[in-house]
């Protein structure tokens, strides 16, 4: 399978004030197509700052951070954001535009990248479909579940065929009943749509429902778990 997303002795270094706080530690990690993985590890291991590498919103001290084959590092600022534009972003706050409709709320990024009104309505009601909402489309986000909402973002994030989605604690603001779903659906995605996911939790339970489970800690990947 082709390697999405690779890191290199990724290295990470803040300034707290004048004191350097190493948030990666040399960090290697790949990626292949059609991949689930979880990132896993408490406040302050370091996932935080992965998920902003492999979002390609920030840049590497040191080392090489690959996405799609590319060294965000050699980017400049327009270049990463139309690499952004192929990574599928979902966040644990749904960040739906509250005025838009369900279907308005999915068009929106296939709008920005130009796509026909036609081709885009008849998209975005297919992933509405797709994550079981295809009697919601016309509703707005104060007119849904918290899990109908960020049911709504996955539809959202996949809307320009990105190469891979990256989850940040999807399930951190549904409550327990709610996050089963939203996590059948992930899995369903994967393993039917063959889409590829990167995960970022510091829940146990929700990392070992991919395929695959990192767990970071200072800065550093510790263990890898191939989860049954």
């Amino acid at each position: 399978m082709p390697t999405i997303v690779e890191a290199i002795d990724l290295k990470k270094t803040y300034m707290l004030g004048k004191v350097p706080v190493e948030a990666l530690r040399g960090v290697n990690l790949k990626v292949e197509t059609g991949d689930f993985v979880s990132i896993l590890g408490p406040s302050g291991s370091g996932k935080s700052t992965m998920l902003n590498l492999i979002g390609a919103l920030d840049k590497p001290t040191s080392g090489t951070m690959l996405i799609d084959g590319v060294d965000i590092s050699k980017l400049n600022d327009n270049q990463l954001a139309d690499l952004r534009r192929r990574i599928g972003f979902v966040f644990q706050f749904f960040n739906l535009i509250p005025r838009l409709t369900a279907k308005d709320n999915v068009e929106l990024p296939m709008a920005i990248a130009e796509m026909n009104k036609a081709e885009r309505t008849k998209r975005a009601v297919e992933l509405l479909e797709t994550v079981g909402l295809k009697d919601r489309i016309n509703h707005k986000p104060a007119e849904l579940s918290g899990g109908q909402q960020q049911r709504v973002a996955i539809a959202r994030a996949l809307a320009n065929n990105p190469k891979f989605l990256l989850l940040d604690e999807p399930t951190g603001n549904i409550d327990s009943k709610t996050a089963s779903e939203v996590i059948t659906l992930i899995k369903n995605l994967n393993i039917e749509h063959n889409v590829s996911i990167i995960m970022v939790t510091h829940d146990q339970h929700l990392a070992r429902e991919a395929k695959r489970t990192l767990q970071m800690f200072d800065g550093e990947i510790v263990s890898e778990v191939v989860n049954q």
